[in-house]
């Protein structure tokens, strides 16, 4: 749905995927956006400001940078996320988010957007997916006006763990029981569906919303592929040992096995985004091809 926004919707993470793919969105509505980036002079930073964004330098720890950059916005968008899968690095992850929280209550920001995760709400266990129910908890007790995004699996995992091709045909395997379904969401779908929050074409009932665009098996996903590259596809499910000792990946896909997990409102994304993506359209648009070394 188009609009014509008067106003500036700040996006934290915009030099990245989700936080990149809310500013695709909103310039493609007319949107005037501030990035806040902690290197301005970056070449993701550039590529932004030469489309037209404006940039604002911040540091988590500086409140005061924090809180000037989002003086006189209409919005806000943020996410968190773990730099690495360490326990410290997760952990970080709340008070990464409780900070940008207490930020916008400091500028009086109207209203504030966080993507959290599937399942943040629901006692998952997962390391990543509590971190962030701890900032979702942060911002119900902040007093600000808030709409909450739990996307689901994304689709774009894929394009670093995604299929092999082996003596001509296609092989997924992940630590996943085949015959479970996992609910998944392209990133690009994220963006648009905040988009429409931040710029009021649209509300989450109770301020949530969970979101997915597909929701398939194994079997079903290495179909997906095997159909795109013309080639038979099979899958095959691992053990949760093949993730070593990483226990946050282990706790999360030992949630996806133990149905149900993902919860998405299909109906609700599609009606913000008609055109919300299914896999085999991720797999297209994303430009996914047979992987170099099994040509």
């Amino acid at each position: 749905m188009d609009t014509q926004p008067s106003g500036t919707i700040a996006v934290f993470g915009g030099t990245g995927k989700q936080g990149g793919a809310v500013i695709d969105a909103l310039l493609s509505r007319g949107a005037q956006v501030r990035a806040l980036v902690r290197n301005p002079g970056s070449d993701r930073a550039q590529a932004l400001a030469a489309r037209g964004v404006e940039l604002a330098r911040v540091e988590i720890g500086d409140a005061a940078s924090l809180s000037a950059a989002l003086e006189g916005v209409d919005a806000f968008f943020f996410m968190t996320t773990p730099e690495s899968t360490s326990a410290a690095d997760i952990a970080a992850e709340t008070p990464q988010g409780v900070a940008l929280a207490d930020a916008a209550v400091a500028a009086a920001v109207p209203h504030v957007v966080y993507s959290s995760v599937g399942g943040a709400e629901r006692d998952s266990g997962v390391p990543h997916f509590e971190t962030k129910r701890r900032v979702e908890e942060h911002l119900e007790k902040s007093g600000l006006r808030v709409t909450v995004v739990r996307p689901v699996a994304f689709m774009d995992n894929f394009a670093g763990m995604g299929p092999s091709v082996e003596n001509g045909e296609v092989v997924l395997r992940w630590p996943l029981p085949d015959g479970v379904p996992l609910q998944l969401i392209a990133v690009r779908d994220i963006g648009q569906i905040s988009a429409a929050f931040l710029l009021e074409t649209a509300k989450a009932a109770g301020g949530t919303i969970e979101i997915a665009g597909d929701e398939l098996t194994g079997s079903q996903i290495a179909a997906a592929f095997g159909a795109h590259a013309g080639l038979p596809a099979r899958y095959e499910a691992l053990p949760l040992q093949v993730l070593g000792d990483d226990e946050d990946a282990q706790a999360m896909f030992r949630w996806f096995a133990e149905t149900p997990a993902y919860q998405a409102d299909f109906e609700a994304a599609k009606t913000i985004e008609p055109s919300v993506w299914d896999l085999p359209t991720w797999i297209r648009s994303s430009g996914w091809t047979v992987p170099a070394a099994n040509r």
